[in-house]
């Protein structure tokens, strides 16, 4: 018998890698912006996307640091 309801992906991924595929996700929503702004630069929309890259690239600086700090050695986290 088939069963109905699939079993959930299994998820072994760490944060590190999480944070890394995020990244880079956020990298490619700014350049899918900013190709945007390049074939619309006067559109009535270009301040919502003009927005939307500034809000999808501090999310991406965001991501970075907190990779930075995933990465850091336990010692020098405790330290702060």
């Amino acid at each position: 018998m088939l069963k109905i309801v699939p079993d959930p992906p299994h998820n072994h991924h760490s944060l590190e890698d999480t944070l890394i595929q995020a990244t880079e996700y956020a990298l490619c929503a700014v350049t899918v912006v900013h190709q945007a702004m390049l074939l619309q630069p006067r559109s009535p929309v270009s301040v919502l996307l003009m927005t939307a890259m500034h809000e999808t690239e501090a999310l991406r600086v965001l991501l970075e640091s907190a990779l930075i700090q995933v990465q850091m050695p336990a010692q020098q986290q405790a330290m702060h």
